[in-house]
Formats: structure tokens, sequence, C-alpha cells
């Protein structure tokens, strides 16, 4: 082998066929792993729950994993389907966990997969318990044969894991809260597909569910938090209240209202501002991705924006840093400090809906949206965007685009660079988006 691992924004990420998904890669993957958790958690045998997603490359992905892992004494807990806010939210309520993994590549189509690590305290890893974990895997990485991997840890399914997150879950929300609202759930065929439905009918809830019937390879196939189009459809044919779209594993959330328009994740946190819990921040944490105009909406309420790089571990480290309850992503991505330190699609759903009824807000939409176009091009290479000639494209549009915004970034999930032009000129904003991205495309080849 002459590859290596290296963590993105969200863990470990690829082809689910290729490497670091191959047998031999990942049984150094889940020895490196236990390794470095026998080493941090100075106990003699770390507690591992590990769950996964609908992909049909999980199963082999979690057995080569565990070959490695169960190399040292861990006790790990199977907890199988389990949409990954539910695996941070069990090892942080249950203090006898250590550590999480789950198997999922979020928002990603089924050929992909990936491996996010979950500290029980302080949720995803530091940058440095990153490195000791690329490092141990890049020392053994042509010494396989050499590692002579045994097994010493144990393995336990736990069949009950979904059930007791949703008493969690229940636990946060008055009882029967929802009666009398209809409300559909898109689970982009993941691994919300049998769990979101639980929990809101518990709570008193009519629930029609869409794509909920994964087969391996349907997870986020147009459907889900990225394509919203079949449930704003099935928001208006059954005359629903409102309805919501996960991703893959749970993490976002995307709302629709009763006249089928979408509620992105800036809408969402201008909704969940209003919330009594949130009546005394001061700021909110967003993205270098932030519309604009939630930002302005923000600045009429006296509350600051905080803006970071795109990722949710980066939000979640400003709102850390800050002490600050509500932050969150265009994208769904929305953290409420109080319950979790990551996103939870079910549990910012269930909140919305409680700052809904709470505040009798009838019109979803809280503020008007500036024109932003977001242009996504397929790459091979990442290409140093401050030499030339990339930085000089890019100044040469900023120049045309006066009083708005533009922002070039590599994907940290996918092999993308992404165009995001920002202006109160629709036609200027879009033009010159398509206009930069093709220069740029045209380099890139």
């Amino acid at each position: 082998m002459n590859n290596t691992i290296k963590f993105g924004t969200d863990g470990i990420r690829g082809y689910a066929n290729n490497f670091p998904f191959t047998k031999d890669a990942l049984e150094i993957l889940g020895y490196s792993i236990a390794r470095w958790a026998i080493n941090k958690y100075k106990k003699n045998s770390p507690k591992l729950l590990i769950g996964h997603d609908t992909r049909e490359s999980c199963a082999r992905i979690k057995a080569n994993l565990e070959t490695g892992l169960l190399s040292y004494n861990l006790d790990i807990i199977d907890a199988q389907i389990m949409p990954t806010p539910a695996i941070c939210k069990i090892i942080n309520y249950d203090k006898s966990f250590d550590f999480g993994i789950i198997i999922s590549a979020s928002h990603n189509k089924y050929t992909d997969n990936g491996i996010k690590i979950i500290d029980a305290k302080h949720g995803k890893l530091s940058l440095h318990d990153e490195k000791i974990i690329e490092d141990i895997f890049q020392e053994n990485l042509n010494n396989i044969n050499k590692l002579n991997i045994q097994k010493s840890g144990t393995i336990t399914t736990w069949a009950e894991a979904q059930n007791f997150y949703v008493k969690i879950l229940e636990k946060e929300f008055t009882q029967n809260y929802l009666l009398n609202k209809k409300i559909v759930l898109d689970c982009a065929n993941g691994a919300t597909y049998k769990i979101a439905s639980q929990i809101f009918e518990l709570l008193g809830a009519q629930v029609i569910t869409i794509n909920n019937n994964p087969d391996g390879k349907n997870i986020n196939e147009n459907c889900g938090a990225l394509h919203t189009e079949m449930l704003e459809k099935a928001v208006i044919n059954n005359k629903a209240n409102t309805g919501f779209a996960f991703d893959g594993d749970g993490d976002r959330v995307i709302g629709i209202d009763s006249n089928g328009e979408k509620i992105d994740g800036d809408q969402i946190i201008a909704i969940l501002t209003q919330h009594p819990k949130t009546n005394n921040s001061n700021a909110v944490v967003g993205t270098i991705m932030t519309n604009l105009g939630l930002e302005l909406y923000l600045k009429n309420k006296n509350i600051n924006l905080l803006r970071t790089q795109v990722g949710d571990k980066y939000v979640a480290q400003e709102l850390s840093k800050n002490k600050l309850f509500l932050g969150g992503e265009s994208s769904g991505h929305i953290i409420m400090t109080d319950y979790l330190n990551v996103g939870d699609g079910i549990f910012i759903a269930l909140r919305v809906l409680e700052t809904i009824i709470v505040n009798n807000i009838i019109n979803l939409k809280q503020f008007k949206n500036i024109p932003q176009i977001t242009i996504n091009l397929p790459i091979k290479i990442k290409r140093e965007l401050n030499a030339s000639p990339f930085i000089n494209i890019i100044k040469k549009h900023e120049n045309i685009l006066k009083n708005g915004r533009i922002i070039v970034r590599y994907s940290g999930t996918e092999n993308l660079l992404r165009v995001m032009a920002e202006g109160e000129n629709e036609e200027l904003t879009k033009s010159t988006a398509l206009e930069l991205a093709n220069s740029l495309q045209a380099e890139l080849k």
C-alpha cells in the first residue's frame, strides 16, 4: 500500500470500495483507533458505541474495522443502524461510554462511505487526536503482516439502542404537544427511516413518512435534505402543517412549510432565535456561506452573527469558545448546545415545531434571502486557490460584484470546488457566478 489516511471536515470519507475502505486498510485503521483509545482514556477496556447508516457497504466496513479494533481490549457495543447524532447523544448521556464510531458518508451517494469518531465528552475529535490516529496508521501501513492482529476485545449487539434514544428524545418535550399536527417526514432512505416517525408519533403527531425503504443503494437518491422536491409535493398533497427532510445519517434537517416552500438552515436558525431558551442570546454562529439576509435579520434583533469556515465542527468550536447556545449551517446542520454539541436533525425539527407552537408563528420564512448562487465543479486535484491564475480570476469577478460576496472553496467531504456568489442584483449575481465557474473550470482541466 502506498496510501495514507487524512481526516477531513467530517471524519474520513471516500469511495466505499477504494482505499482506505479496503480490508487491510480498515484493519490497520481499527488497530490505530484502538491503540489511540487505550492511550487516551487510560483504561484497561475503553467502551465504544458503534453504529452506521443504510449503505450496502456498511456491514463489510464494520466487520473489517472491528477486526482491527479488537486487537486491543475494547468493549464494543454495536447499535447497528443508527443516526449519527443518536450515537453522539447516547455516549454523552450514558457516562459509561468513552467514544463512538459512526460508519456513514452522510449526504453523499451510496457509493461513498466514511468513518466518524466522536469523543463522549467533547464531540468530534481535536486535530491533535486525529493526527495521532493518522500517525499510527502511517507507521503500520506497510507492516500489516507484522501486526499479527489477534482478538482481545469483545463485541455486544444492542438491539434496543434505537428505543433507548427515543426515550431520551421524548423526555425533552411536553407529552402530546404535536396533537392535531400533520407532518410529513422524508428519511432519505437513511438511518432515520424507523426512528423519526416513531418519536413524532409518540409526541402526538399524525405522521406521513416518505423515502423510508432503504435497499442499500437508494440512500439520499433524489430525496432527503439535499433533494426536497418530493417532500414539497407531499406536504401540499397531504395538506400537512409542515414537513422535514433529513439526510442519510440524520444530522441535517431542512423544513418545508404548508405552502411547499423550503425552510433552509438559515431560516431555521431565525425561527430558533425565538425559542424561550435563546431569548437572552446576543450572538449566534453561522459560516461563510450563511445568507446575508439572516445576518441583517439578526442585526435588527440586536443579535450578532459570528461566521466560521464551512463545517459543523467549526460551528461547534465557536459555540463552545463563546459559550453560545445556537449555531448552524445553511445546509441544515443546526446545533443547540443545551442538548448536544453536534447537529441532530430529528431534535432540531422537534424544537422548531415547539418554537412555532409557543410563539404562534404563522409564516416560517422569517426573512428575505439575498440572492445566492452556488455552483459545484467536479475536480481531480486540489490546486492552490491563492496562487495565479486562480486568485486573479476570483479578484476580477469580485470587482464585478462589488456590493456582494464571492466564496470559492474546496468541499471537505467531496471532490468538488464550490463557487458561491451573493448579491442584491439576482441577474448580475447569477451571471457572475456562472462566468467565474466557467473560468475556473477552464484552468482546472
